[in-house]
């Protein structure tokens, strides 16, 4: 009886074969309650009765600050356009919260993503940050073609001259 070597062990094998199928995300349902600024929000899980709010951060975008005029209420506006009186999609990547108590999330409004439309629009900037990748790539797209066609902020003539993160942290 001849016995069959294999070099690569069969666990190790399916490992790499297991990942490299996409893991199914975890969604939820959500009523928006507030938007308090372009990339953060209130949400009222409707699966679970009773729920409590929960803030959410908005995954790969960074949105400018509200005291950066126009910008800032423009994109909150853009969201609350967007989102007002609909049921919603929450869905996680990797990091599900960050530092502040607020969730990491992408919200889908009718098979759209929503973080994805306000990049589109010029609203916000795209904000690659590891591990929560799942759409950089479209994203990324995103900005790309905003910034070609002088979109929101990319545009020619009052372009946003100074990044969201930077202008937070030269606020007295």
């Amino acid at each position: 009886m001849k016995i069959f070597r294999c070099p690569v062990s069969w666990i190790g094998l399916l490992f790499l074969v297991s990942c490299s199928f996409p893991v199914p995300s975890e969604q939820v349902q959500v009523q928006v309650e507030r938007v308090i600024s372009g990339n953060t929000l209130e949400v009222r899980d409707l699966s679970a009765s009773g729920s409590a709010l929960k803030r959410v951060r908005l995954i790969g975008i960074e949105a400018p600050d509200l005291q950066q005029n126009p910008w800032g209420n423009a994109a909150k506006q853009q969201l609350e356009r967007l989102i007002e009186g609909q049921t919603l999609l929450l869905e996680w990547d990797i990091e599900k919260e960050d530092g502040y108590d607020r969730q990491f999330a992408y919200l889908w409004r009718d098979g759209k993503l929503v973080n994805e439309e306000l990049i589109a629009g010029g609203y916000v900037l795209a904000a690659v940050r590891s591990p929560n990748l799942k759409y950089d790539r479209r994203f990324t797209q995103a900005q790309e073609q905003a910034r070609i066609m002088g979109q929101g902020i990319w545009d020619f003539q009052t372009p946003l001259r100074v990044h969201p993160s930077d202008f937070r942290q030269n606020r007295p």
